[in-house]
């Protein structure tokens, strides 16, 4: 057996993300119930404790702690789990029997689950959807079915996948919480018919999940529109303010850009998140290749004309809250250059008076070392005097007066040579 080089450690779990939720096999007809529940961290991890419950129930082996998606067979129905990041879908399969499919109204898998176990499901519930696939609709008679089971004002029919199937739906929620489609198959392989059914129930998943955006984008609103105002004030204040003022308008300044950027960073992400959602949206409705049924209106066009202004909306509140943030940077920059500029023209003032006093004190300090000169000049003389009368006693040729009278330009020089050499030590 040949050696392996060393093994990034996330290499296998990174290469089979590749193979993550396949599409499964299905065969018509069938009833799918499919319900996805917002969850937060801790409801995720309640998620997976809820599916082992009902697997140990059927004595099942259990997920482990990694286990992201399972999908098992519970008898009476087929279990499809997934863990998302923000939500958990629980996807619920049963056969239709063959004569059942003449029904006006059909049973849906739902019906065939433990009914305290379901009304448990941790999290909150955002979407809910029934799925019926069945055969071709000219063997079905499936006409009738359509009008019994969906509301003709909001019906959404369109082919897809080929040509080779039919999805009827109207987008509307029922009595029992449920909306419902209808999808009327050919002749398609179970395994397409799978990806079809996966794509039917991601648009239905995404779009609800886009939409989480949409009370914050109104609610942003408001406050976006107060904080404009606000700056259009400060601005004008800012505009004609005087130099007294300033401070004060920075502070207002300062409060605001602190509620604009708290407002931003606790909407950023779910606008992110939205965004990343209608883009997923749109590409599942690609991805079931729509052509037009006659006198009937296309999953992307219902799509395009009610939730576009959803999306907009959205849109146009992240661009505000970006605009608005740059405006609130560009006035903070501005008044704050304001500021530095009266602080330096204060240093600069300040600057020129301590130069001012600082020639003063030159002057005062030359001043003053002038008398230190004749000052000390005049002692040491003194001194000089003293001791020539004591030594013309002794023997020295000239007075008291006249050794006085050539010690002064000497000792003046020297005294002031003394202090000039000291002060160029302390000050060089």
């Amino acid at each position: 057996m040949n050696k392996q080089p060393s093994q990034y450690p996330q290499r296998v779990a990174l290469h089979n993300e590749i193979h993550a939720r396949p599409p499964e096999a299905m065969n018509v007809p069938l009833a799918i119930s499919h319900v996805v529940m917002l969850c937060d961290a801790a409801q995720r991890e309640a998620s997976r404790a809820h599916v082992a419950a009902l697997l140990r129930d059927h004595h099942l082996a259990l997920p482990d702690a990694t286990t992201i998606h399972l999908r098992v067979d519970l008898g009476a129905f087929r279990l499809r789990w997934e863990l998302h990041t923000e939500f958990v879908s629980w996807t619920f399969m049963r056969p239709v029997p063959r004569d059942g499919v003449e029904q006006r109204v059909l049973d849906s898998a739902v019906g065939v689950i433990p009914q305290a176990w379901f009304a448990g499901l941790p999290g909150q519930c955002l979407s809910c959807l029934h799925l019926w696939a069945l055969p071709a609709l000219e063997t079905t008679g499936g006409g009738a079915l359509v009008k019994s089971m969906l509301s003709e004002d909001t019906l959404v029919a369109s082919k897809v996948a080929g040509e080779v199937a039919e999805v009827f739906t109207d987008f509307a929620i029922q009595a029992d919480g449920f909306s419902r489609t209808l999808v009327f198959v050919g002749d398609m392989t179970p395994r397409r018919l799978g990806r079809l059914v996966q794509r039917l129930l991601e648009i239905e998943t995404y779009r609800m999940a886009a939409l989480l955006s949409l009370p914050l984008a109104r609610g942003a609103s408001a406050v976006l529109a107060t904080a404009e105002g606000e700056l259009a004030d400060l601005a004008e204040a800012i505009r004609s303010a005087n130099r007294n003022e300033e401070p004060q308008l920075l502070d207002r300044l300062t409060q605001l850009a602190g509620q604009v950027e708290s407002q931003h960073a606790a909407t950023h992400s779910r606008f992110s998140a939205s965004m990343a959602y209608f883009e997923l949206v749109d590409k599942r409705i690609a991805e079931i290749a729509e052509t037009r049924l006659p006198g009937m209106q296309t999953i992307r066009e219902f799509m395009d004309r009610r939730l576009s202004p959803a999306r907009s909306t959205c849109e146009w509140a992240t661009r505000r809250q970006d605009a608005l943030s740059q405006r609130v940077s560009r006035i903070s920059s501005l008044l704050r250059t304001r500021v530095e500029i009266a602080q330096e023209q204060s240093s600069q003032a300040l600057l020129v008076t301590m130069n001012q006093r600082q020639d003063l004190q030159l002057k005062l300090q030359t001043t003053v070392e002038g008398l230190s000169v004749a000052a000390i000049t005049y002692y040491t003389v003194g001194l000089i005097a003293y001791l020539a009368k004591g030594a013309h006693s002794l023997g020295w040729p000239l007075s008291a007066e006249s050794t006085s009278a050539l010690a002064v330009p000497l000792v003046a020089v020297s005294v002031w040579w003394s202090l000039r050499k000291l002060h160029q030590k302390l000050v060089g």
